[in-house]
């Protein structure tokens, strides 16, 4: 029943968007939670029942994946789509509203909709007091229906209806709160900065058509384990893989279109949780791992993605070491945790980069719901150098967030050190190189995020208001009940893959088996008989590096009082400027962009450009084309005076007049009237006659 009616999924939160959107502004909100947490429940339900039967459907099928195609919505039979393939083959491009459950996708909706449906119920305390109830969670309900979408779509296209529709709530999410300008920019360039990698997107989807002529994931699978490729066709494959990879960089927020996402912090606590911590950002990591058969084809698309994905993580969290917005902090930390997942999907660590993905959801959406607690508690504050000392003042959101961070620094035993070590492991048999930048990336990650501890809950209170001081409390337990079941997950997730040197039996890896048969991983693995003493050694390193970041961030921060000195700042000052500016990219941008940085009177970047084009096409185009037809106009004008005065005026109507004047006094006569000439005629006879007779 589950798994052939998995098309249900995505349509219960889309039916609580709809009731909002129609309905929501005369619900209360009590109903308004109840519609919208409810379908989210009814959709995690729904998919545990249908990752259950796969699971006991597969082995009897030899481990296909399940396929269910309600009809083809795009393309048909008539011949409109038609095309030839790169071989000369005819085809016909067709797009299903079809769904399909593997362990792939099962992975990804078991934590979608379970971490949702977690933020959902955080939601409803988090946001009570806000206006827009309805909408916020309307919005809420359709990002969960464009993701379930993009995680069960069966091809491309329907992929990409998903991958638009996360956009779309992205950008509605970030500005939820529109009447703040920085909230309104950010979801603009939020939604900017993503059309760029879906442009790259829609092109490799184009090439993969023309190359496979089918988008569903099965058939393409089956062209790339065809074999027997030529050269050029392989050199077809490299360049699809790398517009698929653009496309991933625009939604996981990577090198150079990470730009978005540190500043869709503007929405939302939740929000932050929800789509750029557990969720969306991971879905341009599901793309590559879907297209895995495509990209073991291509070695040097994963080397570009093993490249990027390393450099973002090392470069993100070099900016998290000196932030202090408690969300921006956080923001930088996803930046780099997904350059990690790319890093092991380019070295061929399928598995494990799946496995990171999975693990981040828990640790990653604690935290940041951890963060919108500690803001709830202090009245809206976001800055760490303004808090201190709240350990014993919310204690719940304080040990919940205190699993998370040791579960992202990589502490043994909770869920992100094992993820992290089977990353570094990877990278190191990929290239030494890529392992030290991951090792590098894990010391900074530790220190960052014990920073924000110390500052946020263990360093003296640097509180500044004596009434927010007053009036920090707990929150409320719709918002802490879901931060207690995320650290359970945090500490135990971890454990359903735990490697070979660690005495586990990776069962995660075998359930992936199916989907990464013909990884690079497999051939990695192949013939080894157990852990040795370098990946011992590795593992050892991976920890110390965790404490010490831990130890560092203590010394740092410990006895934080107000007025505190980073240690960065002092110790090398232009350092701690440019990350506290975040290399000023943003700024690199705007003076590319809109030019603000001027020589002179003369605006520089895109929009000089513009300025010039727009001079160049208004003072030289248009004054060519104006001056052409002033000429004609005067020219014309001539002319018709010409004719007018000139040619009808003296050599037409000029003879005319003059005939017509000299031959005034003959018509004063000859008129033409017969009576006329009678009476003259008449009155002249008798002129004669009256002569003759007188005389």
């Amino acid at each position: 029943m589950f798994l052939s009616h998995i098309w249900l999924i995505p349509l219960f939160p889309a039916i609580g968007a709809a009731i909002m959107f129609f309905f929501g502004r005369r619900l209360q909100k009590a109903t308004v939670s109840a519609v919208c947490v409810g379908s989210v429940v009814l959709a995690f339900l729904m998919a545990c029942g249908a990752v259950l039967q796969y699971v006991n459907w597969a082995p009897a099928h030899d481990h296909q994946p399940y396929q269910t195609i309600l009809y083809t919505w795009l393309g048909s039979d008539t011949g409109h789509l038609n095309f030839q393939k790169s071989d000369g083959t005819p085809a016909s491009l067709q797009a299903d509203a079809g769904f399909l459950l593997d362990p792939l996708s099962s992975i990804w909706l078991l934590f979608v909709t379970g971490v949702g449906m977690l933020i959902h119920i955080y939601s409803t305390g988090y946001m009570a007091h806000e206006g827009g109830y309805y909408r916020f969670f309307g919005y809420l309900n359709l990002f969960m229906f464009s993701m379930l979408t993009l995680i069960l779509a069966n091809n491309y296209v329907l992929m990409f209806v998903g991958w638009e529709g996360v956009g779309l709530c992205s950008y509605l999410l970030i500005g939820f709160y529109f009447h703040r300008k920085s909230a309104s920019d950010a979801a603009n360039k939020a939604f900017i900065v993503n059309r760029i990698g879906d442009a790259g997107f829609i092109l490799g989807m184009f090439f993969i058509a023309w190359l496979c002529g089918s988008l569903r994931f099965i058939d393409v699978n089956s062209f790339a384990h065809a074999g027997h490729f030529s050269p050029e066709t392989l050199k077809y494959i490299t360049a699809a893989t790398l517009l698929l990879f653009v496309g991933a960089c625009g939604k996981s927020a990577q090198l150079p279109l990470y730009v978005w996402l540190p500043d869709a912090m503007e929405g939302p606590t939740p929000v932050s949780a929800l789509i750029h911590a557990a969720t969306m950002v991971t879905a341009g990591v599901y793309m590559v791992a879907r297209s895995n058969a495509l990209f073991w084809l291509a070695p040097k698309s994963m080397l570009v993605v093993a490249i990027v994905g390393a450099l973002t993580a090392i470069f993100a969290a070099s900016i998290g070491l000196v932030q202090n917005d408690i969300k921006r902090v956080l923001a930088y930390s996803t930046v780099s945790q997904l350059g990690y997942m790319f890093l092991a999907l380019g070295v061929g660590a399928f598995s494990a980069g799946v496995f990171h993905v999975f693990t981040h959801a828990f640790f990653k959406a604690l935290l940041f719901l951890g963060a919108g607690s500690v803001i709830h508690a202090m009245s809206g504050e976001q800055d760490m150098r303004n808090m201190g000392d709240l350990s014993g003042k919310i204690p719940v959101t304080f040990r919940t967030m205190f699993v998370a961070t040791l579960a992202i620094a990589g502490i043994p035993g909770l869920a992100g050190f094992f993820s992290k070590d089977e990353i570094l492991w990877r990278a190191w048999k990929y290239h030494p190189a890529l392992w030290a930048i991951g090792f590098v990336t894990a010391l900074m990650t530790s220190f960052y995020m014990f920073r924000l501890i110390y500052l946020t809950f263990w360093s003296p209170s640097r509180v500044t208001s004596h009434e927010v001081e007053h009036h920090i409390h707990e929150s409320p337990k719709s918002m802490t009940w879901p931060l207690v079941i995320l650290a359970f997950f945090s500490i135990f997730a971890g454990y359903l893959n735990v490697s070979e040197s660690m005495g586990g039996a990776k069962r995660l890896d075998k359930f992936l088996d199916p989907v990464f048969a013909n990884s690079i991983e497999k051939e990695a693995t192949a013939g080894e008989s157990g852990p040795g003493l370098t990946e011992y050694l590795l593992m050892g390193l991976s920890v110390a590096a965790a404490f010490a970041g831990w130890f560092m961030a203590r010394s740092a921060y410990g006895n934080a009082g107000k007025g505190y000195t980073e240690p960065i700042a002092a110790v090398a000052p232009p350092v701690y400027d440019t990350l506290l500016n975040k290399y000023y990219v943003d700024e690199g941008y705007d003076y590319v962009v809109t030019g603000r940085r001027k020589l002179g009177d003369v605006r520089l970047g895109v929009m000089g450009l513009g300025e010039a084009s727009s001079w160049f096409d208004s003072h030289v185009i248009d004054g060519v084309v104006n001056g052409a037809g002033w000429i004609t106009r005067l020219a014309a004008t001539f002319s018709s005076w010409w004719d007018k005065w000139i040619i009808d005026g003296i050599g037409v109507n000029g003879p005319a007049i003059l005939a017509r004047m000299l031959s005034y006094p003959a018509r004063l006569f000859e008129w033409g009237l017969v009576q006329w000439y009678a009476l003259v005629m008449t009155a002249g006879l008798v002129g004669f006659a009256f002569y003759y007779v007188y005389h």
